[in-house]
């Protein structure tokens, strides 16, 4: 979400005559996009920013900017901690930045933090890549997960309008991307908050009837979407990813926690049964598909037993990656004021064995691959290695292989190649173009 959001805001700044500086210690506009999902995030925000503000005395017209999360979080506050600041704002404003911008000009300091609706004339982003393009179809939360600050700083849920999306990724096909990824904090509840009922008493503007509106969109070859929710996550949407031909088989379904009890501490709303059957669900209907999910242990009061059990289902479901936390109380959360937090002793134990598991198990799932042909769409140029194309199969498998073909062909960005996989690696496969 905020790559989107720094696309968006990198567009804004091109079409205002800015110029990428070669380094932000010599910029003349300074924008940190930030997040507040843990902790170290936010740390890294206020170190950043305590060398710009060394800089703006010495160097007046440097415009200095807080963007995203932090800054909605933290509001007036930051102004109060670091003065030289111009704007802080948060990501309802990201298509403000122009606006905002030329209240600095007229010697303001600006905090934008204000609920505000998030209009459909997006800004042109900045792609930082030609292939692949994210499209945001919903903002906000209106989940409460007791340990999540996301929809205080997102705010609540906005769907877009179903044919402005459409146009969005019709643009992108014409500027020759080939793949696009649809975002929403909380994807599954896209079109909860669009007028129209179908006459069977079903909502007509979900997300899998997102699916099938844009699906055919000429020059687009895959479409992804992310990130799930297991409470809304239905058999109607793994049927639609069964049917259409460019939904890549790949899902990213956060569970959290193995434990039915922390679930229930947590204010997720489904038991981990529910969540196995959802895997069961698309592994029945996609055999080849590839399942991501999020994970934090060391949440408050979580005991070895309920750590082993997200350990147990970490094995029983045999994830191809799972992105790792530990618990990190975030402010204007319940769970940051119960008393029974865990040591940080306890939590970076933890997660060092939940890391060697997931690293182990995606190895092991890796290896499905080895000695397989797989289509491989380009997204750029190694840069640990020039004479090396990477990127991803339809499950998401980063993969590296020659930009030349053995008959000496180049391959670029963009292109589906057939590879030939050779090597396998925790979270990535090296192979060989089929010519």
């Amino acid at each position: 979400m905020n790559k989107a959001d720094s696309e968006r805001m990198a567009g804004i700044l091109q079409e205002m005559g800015y110029q990428e500086a070669e380094n932000e210690l010599t910029a003349d506009l300074v924008l940190y996009n930030t997040c507040t999902i843990r902790d170290n995030a936010e740390q890294k925000v206020y170190s950043y920013l305590g060398r710009q503000a060394l800089r703006k005395k010495t160097t007046p017209h440097l415009k200095l900017i807080v963007a995203g999360c932090v800054a909605q979080q933290e509001g007036e506050a930051l102004l109060r901690r670091v003065p030289e600041l111009d704007l802080v704002m948060g990501p309802q404003h990201a298509n403000r930045l122009e606006t905002l911008i030329s209240q600095v000009d007229n010697g303001h300091q600006v905090v934008a933090t204000e609920e505000h609706h998030i209009l459909e004339d997006l800004a042109i982003a900045r792609r930082d890549s030609q292939t692949c393009g994210w499209v945001n179809i919903i903002y906000g939360c209106n989940e409460r997960c007791t340990y999540c600050v996301v929809p205080s700083v997102r705010g609540k849920e906005q769907s877009r309008e179903p044919k402005a999306i459409k146009k969005e990724i019709e643009e992108l096909a014409k500027r020759g991307f080939k793949e696009v990824t649809l975002l929403g904090q909380n994807i599954d509840a896209y079109g909860r908050d669009l007028p129209g009922i179908s006459s069977s008493g079903r909502r007509k503007n979900t997300l899998t009837d997102l699916l099938y509106y844009i699906h055919d969109i000429n020059g687009i070859e895959r479409i992804r979407f992310a990130t799930s929710h297991p409470r809304y996550f239905t058999n109607r949407l793994i049927e639609a990813c069964a049917n259409l031909p460019k939904i890549c088989e790949h899902f990213h379904i956060p569970f959290q926690s193995g434990d039915n009890e922390i679930l229930k501490k947590m204010s997720r709303g489904y038991t981990i049964e529910k969540y196995k059957k959802i895997i069961y669900q698309i592994r029945t209907l996609i055999p080849e598909a590839s399942i991501s999910a999020d994970v934090i242990v060391a949440f408050p009061g979580e005991t070895k037993k309920q750590f082993h059990n997200t350990l147990q289902v970490i094995k029983e479901i045999e994830f191809d990656q799972v992105n790792t936390a530990a618990y990190s109380p975030r402010p204007n959360t319940p769970a940051a004021l119960w008393p029974n937090q865990l040591s940080e002793e306890v939590k970076v134990e933890r997660l060092r064995e939940l890391n060697l598991l997931v690293e182990e198990t995606a190895k092991r799932r890796n290896f499905r691959y080895k000695n397989k042909i797989q289509e491989v769409l380009v997204e750029k140029i190694n840069p640990k290695d020039p004479n090396q194309l990477m990127g991803r199969t339809r499950t998401n498998r980063l993969t590296f292989f020659p930009k030349y073909s053995s008959d000496n062909h180049l391959y670029k960005p963009g292109d589906l190649v057939k590879v030939r996989i050779n090597q396998i690696r925790s979270f990535s496969l090296t192979g060989l173009p089929i010519e």
